[in-house]
């Protein structure tokens, strides 16, 4: 993994500058002034303006963010890991704060606590390449450990071991070493792909002997040129059962077409309604747009969830949702929506994409799975 070896402030910055959370219109500028601090490696007078901002919004995600990057930079993993620790705990469904946890845990040589977080960050969102890539990462290290730890125990098994462990090391080696191992990779494939069309040629000789017997009977249709004006009436009537399927078959995909659109107008308005219900703090409607076989983010038990959302919507004074650019995919009884959502809530102002998994239980869809991302 990258950033476990020696490119960890430079990921951490990569992440603060495309996390998930909207600069909000209040902050904006701050929020530009502290990434571009980090930016330039001024870490230090990054950390000093986040919490100088902090002081008057202690409950800001985005720059309680910026500053466990900037803490991170600053050589204070342990505060960079209290700061992200909190922001997973608080806003479960980002993905960013579990993958930074992870990075620092990495360079610590925690790697279960790292490929744990990792997990976390794509369960929460199954789509967020960066996890998967460090995650793979992980994998490839704690390999390595356990042939290590192979050699130590059995040296007569150095011949097996070794090997393996010198492969695994090569996603550690420099960047021209791993590019050089991936063509050697991808050019195995190619001999077995020229070898599958050769057998294709096989095959088209006895094409050619097929129509060579048909020449044969070709005399007989000489002799009898009678029979052509006989046969010309034969596709004449061959047309006539032909148009007739011809209608039958265009009026069919016209209800289909209908009831697709009528299924994304009711994911649609299934979804409008779950953004009303959450603003309105109407968590029995909120609750019950969720189906009962939904999954919660962060291995929670649906008991545990239902009660954690209960208490941080209905403890705001006010919530608005607003629901923007939704995109919307039905297959049978699934669908899935795409969308920006605003979200604000006192002084808090959070916007970003959102995904909602819904399926279509007795005519009603309700949401199987929620994640932020993508």
């Amino acid at each position: 993994m990258k950033p476990v070896l020696c490119t960890l402030p430079r990921l951490l910055r990569l992440a603060a500058l495309t996390a998930l959370l909207s600069t909000g219109v209040a902050h904006a500028d701050d929020y530009a002034d502290i990434a571009q601090l980090l930016k330039t490696g001024k870490s230090a007078e990054a950390l000093a303006k986040a919490d100088q901002r902090l002081a008057a919004n202690p409950r800001d995600p985005q720059l309680r963010f910026l500053r466990g990057v900037a803490q991170a930079d600053s050589g204070k993993p342990a505060d960079a890991i209290t700061t992200f620790t909190k922001l997973t705990e608080e806003y479960p469904e980002l993905p960013e704060p579990y993958n930074n946890l992870a990075v620092l845990y990495a360079n610590q040589n925690q790697l279960d606590k790292a490929r744990t977080a990792l997990e976390m960050a794509i369960r929460t969102n199954p789509s967020y390449a960066t996890a998967h890539e460090n995650l793979g990462d992980i994998y490839a290290k704690l390999a390595s450990q356990a042939y290590n730890k192979a050699l130590q125990l059995d040296a007569t098994n150095a011949n097996t071991v070794k090997p393996k462990l010198a492969l695994i090391r090569e996603l550690f080696s420099a960047d021209a070493a791993s590019k050089s191992g991936r063509p050697a990779a991808a050019a195995a494939p190619s001999p077995v792909a020229a070898a599958t069309p050769k057998p294709a040629p096989a095959p088209a000789p006895v094409v050619v002997a097929t129509p060579a017997p048909t020449p044969a009977p070709a005399p007989a249709v000489k002799a009898a040129p009678a029979p052509a004006p006989a046969a010309a009436p034969t596709p004449a009537a061959a047309p006539a059962p032909a148009a007739a399927p011809s209608p039958a078959a265009t009026p069919a995909p016209a209800p289909a077409a209908a009831a697709s659109d009528a299924s994304v107008q009711a994911v649609t308005a299934a979804v409008q309604a779950w953004a009303a219900a959450w603003a309105a703090k109407d968590m029995s409607a909120y609750l019950g747009a969720y189906d009962k076989s939904f999954d919660p983010p962060g291995r929670q038990a649906r008991a545990a969830w239902e009660k954690e959302r209960e208490s941080r919507i209905v403890g705001k004074s006010k919530i608005s949702v607003r629901v923007s650019d939704l995109s919307v995919t039905v297959s049978g009884d699934k669908a899935k929506a795409s969308f920006r959502q605003a979200y604000s809530a006192d002084s808090l102002n959070v916007t970003s994409r959102k995904t909602l998994d819904l399926v279509n239980n007795n005519g009603r869809w309700a949401i199987v799975r929620e994640s932020t991302g993508g």
